[in-house]
């Protein structure tokens, strides 16, 4: 099946777009975190809340859009799972912004930091390319970086376990709540990389 869309069927790239947008929204939002007091958290991630339940409708009107549709872009299933991987990314992101909140965590390691910086950057990358998607074969370039920031991701969660870990002074229950915290936001690299992964595997079907 071919990957143009007569003009009545952009619809389906513009959502696309959209989500991805909302997406690399919320990745910004959850920077502003660090340096931010506890009431300023709170807003931000109910900021975060809201463009995760944004994602959620775009997603939604994704799918059905794709079942009115007697032309889509590539196969329904791929759309799908093209549409649930945009919203677990911003999933995990949301619930990093969440337990940032609920646990109380005043001060976080500088390697959050860098998970953060690094997702933000997935997440804009992310969103160029979703603006592109017309052209999935030329997009090699965006899945290449995507997992080579996934990689670099990997390099930084182990670094921050680490330092975690070698806090001796450290409060043990501290040390779980920050670890929810950077295991969700390695979650988010892993489903950024699945993503780039999907846009690969739509691309090569189409070869």
């Amino acid at each position: 099946m071919g990957f143009r869309l007569t003009p009545r069927d952009d619809t389906l790239y513009e959502l696309f777009a959209r989500a991805a947008r909302l997406l690399a929204d919320a990745a910004h939002e959850l920077t502003s975190v660090f340096g931010a007091d506890a009431d300023e958290r709170v807003e931000i991630a109910e900021r975060v809340h809201a463009l995760e339940h944004a994602a959620d409708e775009a997603k939604h009107e994704l799918v059905r859009h794709v079942g009115g549709s007697f032309v889509t872009p590539f196969d329904r299933a791929d759309v799908h799972r093209l549409a649930t991987q945009l919203d677990a990314c911003l999933d995990h992101l949301d619930a990093a912004a969440d337990l940032i909140v609920l646990h109380r965590l005043n001060g976080l390691p500088a390697g959050v930091a860098d998970q953060v910086e690094t997702l933000t950057r997935m997440a804009d990358l992310t969103a160029e390319s979703m603006q592109r998607l017309r052209a999935v074969e030329e997009l090699s370039d965006y899945w290449i970086e995507i997992n080579r920031l996934e990689n670099h991701a990997d390099q930084v969660y182990r670094r921050c376990l680490a330092e975690l870990y070698a806090t001796e002074q450290a409060n043990p229950l501290q040390v779980l709540k920050v670890k929810e915290v950077v295991d969700e936001l390695e979650a988010a690299a892993d489903a950024f990389e699945d993503l780039a992964n999907r846009l690969e595997s739509i691309a090569l079907k189409g070869s």
